[in-house]
């Protein structure tokens, strides 16, 4: 399947979030709760016009910039060794946004169900891509776990990168295993995300100074 193929997968999501809008915006109150708190429970509301349209504008906003980067990036021509896992980020990073869009406006017409866990299964289905895509990224200044140390060693991208791969995955498995912890369950998507971030980096930087050692002990050695 080609980009313009793949992209046009994700326009027609967006196209989607917003027909949704429209044909909701009639059965809906004047105000939409729009943000749970981490027991699930609604603690904030928009007004229903904001509401209806910030999510389809974000969403466009969004899928515009990922559509441009591949051009405009300067080690661009890397990513197009990589451009099919990319498109498939893009489309599935939509969708999940398009998911949380319809979620709220079907909890706000009525219908009962836990909307964490709407949250935790659209995000561990995003986390378990995102592990699949990691190790198929070339160096680049858009796409992937970009450190100073990455950028600076392909051998430190493609072993953090490794890395990420395995701890996205665990992060997605952990981010299930939220739906059964009751008040608990947002600590199970943000707590490995963070970790994994944190983690991540870290060990970019450890590699880069064991890496950059290696020629000093070398040729000490020789001495």
């Amino acid at each position: 399947m080609k980009t313009i193929h793949r992209f046009g997968v994700a326009v027609g999501l967006v196209v989607l979030s917003g027909i949704v809008s429209l044909f909701a915006a009639p059965s809906l109150p004047a105000d939409l709760v729009t943000h749970w708190n981490a027991a699930g429970e609604p603690d904030g509301t928009m007004s229903k016009q904001f509401a209806l349209w910030l999510f389809p504008a974000m969403t466009a906003g969004l899928f515009a910039v990922f559509a441009v980067i591949p051009r405009i990036g300067p080690l661009r021509e890397n990513i197009a060794e990589f451009r099919a896992y990319y498109d498939w980020f893009v489309v599935i990073f939509t969708g999940y946004l398009v998911l949380v869009h319809a979620g709220v406006i079907a909890f706000n017409l009525g219908y009962e169900f836990d909307f964490t866990a709407l949250i935790l299964v659209g995000a561990a289905g995003l986390f378990y891509y995102v592990g699949i895509f990691l190790p198929h990224a070339e160096p680049n200044w858009f796409a992937g776990i970009r450190t100073p140390w990455t950028l600076s060693s392909d051998e430190v991208w493609n072993r953090t990168h490794a890395l990420g791969s395995w701890l996205f995955k665990l992060t997605a498995v952990l981010t299930l295993v939220g739906l059964f912890v009751g008040d608990l369950a947002i600590y199970f998507l943000l707590v490995p995300l963070l970790l994994t971030a944190g983690v991540t980096a870290v060990y970019s930087y450890y590699l880069y100074e064991q890496i950059e050692r290696e020629p000093d002990s070398t040729s000490g050695s020789d001495l």
